[in-house]
């Protein structure tokens, strides 16, 4: 029970690796907030969780996602004292060679990939500094350790979520704050049928190794065990996409080494004026 009486705040959780994050959260004891567009689908997924907040917003409308969060860390603090995990889960795939890709297509996959996971993780950031106390987990893919085919867009917005990600962690890990990097392969969700394609239309249909992929239930699994084992950087795939994963793993001795850097006085350093 890792997680028993925490409150945890996830987008994207009407389905997929959301909704088994959100189920699986709640049999470990936790008190879940859920995000996306769609109030019904949340609904549904709450009806699973016990104590749940269902608030729906547009994750790139940047006052929407302001107004949410105050909205869920109210709640947040009247259970546990604010929110103690949130995990930046929504975002949206693509299928189409970049000769052929629309402008279009790179403004909305980076906006929800990128700019709105960041928009909420400052929207709380000071928040959990304040407290000493947080996880921020960002959901990138393989895609965002090598860049791959059909997908320019984005790999874009998923390398940029891990650098983010990585350089926020410099900044706030001493101040009690951990941020988790979960980089998931293939896992059995709609997330090829709801990519975009050149047009920025919705592809429609799914992959052959999505549909081989691994079941939600066990891959959040396994990225919540490695979330309570403390790891950074969580790689959950297997075969060619594990060993894609694990050539550009980031070592453990680098985010030491990078962490340390704030901890030794660097931004201070920064600031000074000769």
């Amino acid at each position: 029970m890792a997680f028993a009486g925490e409150v945890a705040w996830i987008t994207g959780a009407s389905s997929g690796i959301g909704a088994a994050m959100a189920r699986a959260l709640a049999a470990d004891g936790a008190k879940l907030i859920l995000s996306g567009r769609n109030a019904d689908a949340l609904a549904a997924v709450a009806a699973d969780c016990g104590d749940a907040l269902v608030l729906p917003f547009e994750v790139t409308d940047h006052a929407a996602a302001l107004e949410a969060a105050d909205k869920a860390w109210d709640w947040a603090a009247a259970r546990s004292g604010g929110i103690d995990i949130l995990v930046n889960n929504a975002g949206i795939s693509q299928r189409s060679l970049a000769v052929d890709t629309d402008y279009t297509v790179y403004e909305r996959i980076i906006a929800v990939d990128l700019l709105a996971p960041i928009s909420l993780t400052q929207a709380l950031l000071d928040r959990m500094v304040a407290r000493q106390k947080g996880r921020i987990v960002m959901i990138s893919s393989i895609a965002g350790k090598v860049g791959a085919p059909m997908r320019t867009a984005y790999s874009a917005a998923k390398f940029g979520l891990i650098g983010y990600a990585d350089s926020l962690r410099t900044e706030v890990s001493h101040l009690g704050v951990q941020v988790h990097v979960i980089a998931p392969g293939s896992i059995r969700t709609d997330v090829s049928r709801n990519a975009l394609t050149a047009d920025g239309s919705r592809r429609g249909v799914t992959d052959k190794a999505i549909e081989r992929g691994f079941d939600p239930a066990d891959a959040v699994a396994t990225m919540l065990a490695a979330m309570a084992a403390g790891e950074r950087e969580i790689i959950v795939a297997r075969g060619f996409e594990l060993e894609i994963g694990e050539l550009r793993r980031t070592p453990d001795a680098l985010h030491d080494k990078m962490a340390a850097l704030i901890t030794a006085g660097y931004a201070a350093k920064m600031e000074e004026v000769e």
